[in-house]
C-alpha cells in the first residue's frame, strides 16, 4: 500500500478512535478540514511539515500514521520503504522502524543532496533526537545555534525547539535518526 494511502487509513482510525470531528483535528492541528479529508480518503500525499502539525496537535509520534510491523527479528532496508521526500526530492526520510509502545523510539534513514536545506516544527516536550551521520557533513541549527557534524559523528538535541538541517557539503548526507518520545503515554 503507498504510503500516503496508509497515512489516510492510520489518521481516520485514530480520529474515528478518539470520537473527534474533522473540524476537531482541524483546531487541534492547524491543518484546514479540507486538507484532512484529502488526507485520510487518500487523495493527497501531504509534506513532512504537515504531516508533523498533525502529530503534535494529536500528541502522537510520526510513525504512528504509519502501519507498523510486529515480529521478532525485522530487517528494514530503504529498498523496501517509500520514502516521505521533499523538496523535488532532495530530501528523503525512510521509516526504518516506526514508534511502539515499548521502545519509546522511531528511526529514520536520511538522504539529503548537496545544498538541501529542511526544517523542523518544535516537536512536543520531552521529545529528543539522536542523529548518527554515516555519510557527508550534517549542519544543524537548533534555536539559535548552528552544529557541523561530520561523517563519523553524532548529535542529540531536545526537539522542542525550532530545528532544521542543511547538507553544507558536496556530495551526499546520509544520516540516521532516533526521536525518543519520554511520554509514551500521550502517543500512540
Amino acid at each position: 500500500m503507498e504510503i500516503h494511502k496508509k497515512v489516510g487509513k492510520n489518521l481516520l482510525a485514530i480520529r474515528k478512535s478518539r470520537g473527534l470531528s474533522l473540524d476537531n483535528v482541524a483546531e487541534m492541528t492547524g491543518v484546514s478540514k479540507a486538507m484532512l479529508g484529502q488526507i485520510e480518503r487518500g487523495d493527497s500525499n501531504p509534506t513532512i511539515s504537515v504531516l508533523w502539525r498533525i502529530v503534535n496537535g494529536l500528541g502522537i509520534s510520526f510513525t504512528t500514521l504509519i502501519e507498523e510491523v510486529d515480529s521478532e527479528v525485522t530487517v528494514a532496508s530503504p529498498d523496501n520503504l517509500e520514502p516521505f521526500s521533499e523538496q523535488d526530492g532532495n530530501y528523503r526520510a525512510y521509516p526504518m522502524f516506526p514508534y511502539n509502545l515499548r521502545t519509546k523510539f522511531e528511526s529514520y534513514m536520511v538522504m539529503m543532496e548537496p545544498g538541501c536545506e529542511h526544517g523542523s516544527d518544535p516537536h512536543n516536550d520531552g521529545v529528543e533526537e539522536y542523529i548518527f551521520v554515516h555519510q557527508g557533513v550534517l549542519e544543524l541549527a537548533h534555536g539559535d545555534e548552528r552544529y557541523e557534524v561530520p561523517a563519523g559523528s553524532a548529535v542529540h538535541f531536545y526537539a522542542n525547539r525550532p530545528h532544521w538541517y542543511r547538507n553544507p557539503g558536496t556530495v551526499t548526507t546520509k544520516f540516521f535518526t532516533v526521536i525518543f518520545y519520554a511520554d509514551a503515554a500521550a502517543r500512540g
